[in-house]
């Protein structure tokens, strides 16, 4: 047997290092860093083997030789496969393996076995395997070695938490049954650290500290610390370490649960029904202890009253989600876009607004929660402590979801765009049609013009009000109509739209003027009048976007706005000496560059090149650092809750408004405002992001 499991050790290590010299052809950094990882497998390996063999040796169970040879059996199969190129399934039946047999070295522990010295070696090699565990994944993560994929746990993962819990049916079912819920709530606690959810930190220290100190004394059994500290180490390396090395984005971190489909979502309420039900049931056993009765019942009431409304709230609030989740991926597929763009649809829905508010609810159901938990606290009782520990992270995870994407989602945009091609400002200040040789060609790139822009629009989501497109001209009084309608749009569910653009291409006076049919002219400062009635207190913001052949001036007046969050994106062009030798830039050029700028990624435009015949430039007001997206107000909160929650809910949603108005940290803001509004205004960038997927630039 002796000669079989060293045939075995050496041939797994043989393969390792020439799968190893295949790969990089010599001995190298990354190289040496693997073998810390397959050092650590050999070091948990053995000292799995020893302290089965230890346990044997001293209660001399037929089971435990059994499990023995079934483990060298296993590992025998494990390297033949290894061998035939099947590393995955290896791999898969090692881990498995090494979950169960962590659990039976965990679970079958006596005085007896403890005060061996074969034991005691095996203890310590336990603790050098995780050691050597951390290490490799540190090194592995400096060196640029790991590659990040979307996934709650990996296949490993799953393996020895399932090789763990199968382990714990060596106990009474009462206890198996507390120690497989147990491992459950571990897996929530990991996918919580990897999803970098905002409370996952407390959760895991959470769960450290009572698992230690209570869980295991609950069930009145003998662990071995070493085991269990090996089999917690293990599993929460590389969640706890991609906390800070992943650099996933937060969809592409979620990408496991956003692309399930809309009935799988629905279908995945009722496990977290069933689990909120099984721990309020678990809490209410505290009633049969009548010692304090008097005390006891009427907390109880009062308690479990405000735990079930906020766990109302928390559910109608996961099912709006769902819905609103379905339709961005219904709109998705309409659009025929990836996976990736799920973002910016998300956004354009308002999703964002959604999950503000959502987040605030879902905190205080967190709190009825823990509320619940200590007016409850049972520590004799494995199964309500091993409960709390699932439902914590369960409703934490949420909550970091709803954090996430209302931190990391733009705002909703809508866009209204004007076109007047065949107006020309003669000296006078009338407007007069072109002669007919030139309206051919210029219609064609007016059309074009229009067609970069709704490009722009449908690439970035942003809501289009109307694309007006005009060869006779605009009145003032129509176009005043239609741009004050545009400034009252709202988003479906209430609140105002984050940002609102205007494109305007067309003919323009020397001080930036519209020129509009009738002799007639559009200023600034009207539009922005419009906007300040129509916008109110509100922190929307308003981009001007101009294709003209006067556009600065707007660019300098806005600089000089206060009060207003506004910016313009103008262009100017040069004057061509020789227009034999070069092609004079006309209206059009800017708004393909800049739209095919902002939409494609692989863009060669490079705006700070010298000499170019389109220059850009960009003028914001002065609060425009200042800028925050829409932050739901009282009126907000009160239609989210006229929307989506029944009347009883309603102290609810304004404890949440409540508490998440209070800002602790104003001292630290208002500094980092006034940092950020000196940058801006005295250096401002050659490449300013709105924040809504496309950028400002300056040449």
């Amino acid at each position: 047997m002796s000669r079989f499991l060293r045939y075995c050790v050496s041939h797994c290590l043989h393969a390792a290092m020439t799968r190893l010299e295949e790969v990089n052809g010599e001995v190298s950094m990354w190289s040496s860093v693997r073998c810390l990882g397959y050092l650590s497998s050999l070091n948990l390996l053995v000292a799995l083997c020893l302290g089965l063999y230890t346990r044997w040796e001293k209660t001399a169970e037929s089971t435990l030789l059994v499990i023995f040879v079934l483990a060298l059996i296993v590992l025998g199969i494990a390297s033949v496969l290894y061998f035939f190129k099947m590393e995955r399934f290896s791999l898969s039946l090692l881990h498995l393996w090494f979950g169960f047999l962590l659990g039976l070295q965990c679970f079958q522990n006596s005085p007896n076995v403890e005060s061996d010295l074969k034991e005691q070696v095996a203890n310590y090699l336990l603790l050098f395997s995780v050691a050597l565990r951390t290490l490799w994944a540190l090194l592995d993560r400096l060196l640029g070695c790991t590659r990040y994929r979307p996934a709650f746990l990996t296949s490993a993962e799953r393996l020895v938490l399932a090789g763990f819990a199968v382990a714990s049916t060596t106990l009474l079912i009462q206890k198996s049954l507390s120690v497989m819920v147990l491992v459950v709530a571990l897996g929530m606690v990991m996918i919580a650290l990897r999803m970098k959810a905002l409370l996952a930190l407390p959760n895991l220290v959470c769960f450290a500290v009572i698992t230690g100190v209570l869980f295991f004394k609950s069930l009145n059994i003998a662990t071995n610390p070493f085991a269990l500290a090996c089999f917690f180490g293990q599993l929460i390396c590389d969640p706890l370490l991609d906390v800070y090395f992943s650099g996933l984005s937060v969809t592409e971190r979620w990408q496991p649960f956003l692309v399930w489909r809309r009935f799988w979502h629905r279908l995945s309420l009722l496990p977290l029904l069933v689990l909120e039900v099984i721990f309020i049931s678990l809490a209410a056993r505290k009633l049969t202890d009548l010692d304090q009765w008097y005390l006891m019942i009427p907390s109880f009431v009062v308690c479990a009253l405000f735990w079930f409304i906020c766990h109302m709230v928390f559910v109608i609030t996961v099912w709006g989600f769902h819905s609103k989740l379905s339709e961005c991926q219904r709109l998705c597929l309409f659009q025929g876009a990836e996976v990736n763009s799920l973002d910016k649809v998300m956004a354009s829905k308002g999703m964002r607004h959604f999950c503000l508010i959502s987040e605030r609810l879902v905190f205080l159901t967190l709190g009825s929660t823990v509320a619940v938990a200590v007016l409850c606290w049972q520590a004799s009782s494995s199964i309500f402590v091993s409960m709390f520990l699932l439902v914590l992270p369960l409703e934490s995870l949420f909550h970091g979801l709803f954090h996430e994407l209302g931190n990391s989602l733009g705002g909703t945009c809508v866009g209204y765009a004007v076109v007047i091609p065949t107006n020309y400002c003669s000296p006078d200040g009338q407007p007069m049609l072109l002669p007919p040789d030139q309206v051919q060609e210029l219609n064609r790139r007016s059309t074009g013009m229009l067609n970069n822009v709704q490009r722009f629009f449908a690439h970035h989501f942003i809501e289009t009000f109307g694309c007006d497109y005009s060869t006779s001209g605009v009145t003032l009084e129509a176009l005043q109509a239609k741009i004050i309608s545009f400034l009252e749009l709202r988003t479906p569910d209430g609140p105002r739209h984050d940002t609102y653009v205007i494109f305007y291409s067309g003919h323009s006076h020397r001080s930036g003027e519209w020129a509009l049919a009738g002799g007639d002219t559009l200023r600034l400062d009207q539009i922005l009048e419009w906007w300040r009635e129509k916008n109110g207190s509100s922190c929307s913001r308003l981009i001007f976007v101009l294709d003209c052949d006067n556009s600065s001036p707007w660019v300098t007046e806005v600089k000089g706005v206060e009060g207003l969050y506004v910016a313009a994106q103008g262009a100017t062009l040069a004057r061509v000496t020789d227009v034999e030798l070069q092609d004079p830039p006309q209206l059009g050029d800017f708004t393909a560059q800049w739209v095919e700028y902002n939409c494609n990624s692989g863009s060669a435009i490079q705006w700070s090149e010298r000499g170019r015949a389109v220059s850009a430039i960009y003028g914001i007001s002065k609060p425009w650092s200042d800028y925050t997206l829409h932050l739901p107000t009282e009126s907000d909160v009160t239609s989210h809750w006229s929307l989506y929650f029944p009347r009883m809910t309603y102290p609810v949603v304004q404890l949440a408004l409540w508490c998440g108005g209070l800002n602790l940290l104003w001292l630290c803001c208002v500094c980092l405002r006034c940092l950020k509004r000196v940058k801006l205004n005295w250096f401002p960038p050659a490449i300013l992001d709105t924040g809504q997927g496309f950028k400002l630039v300056r040449s």
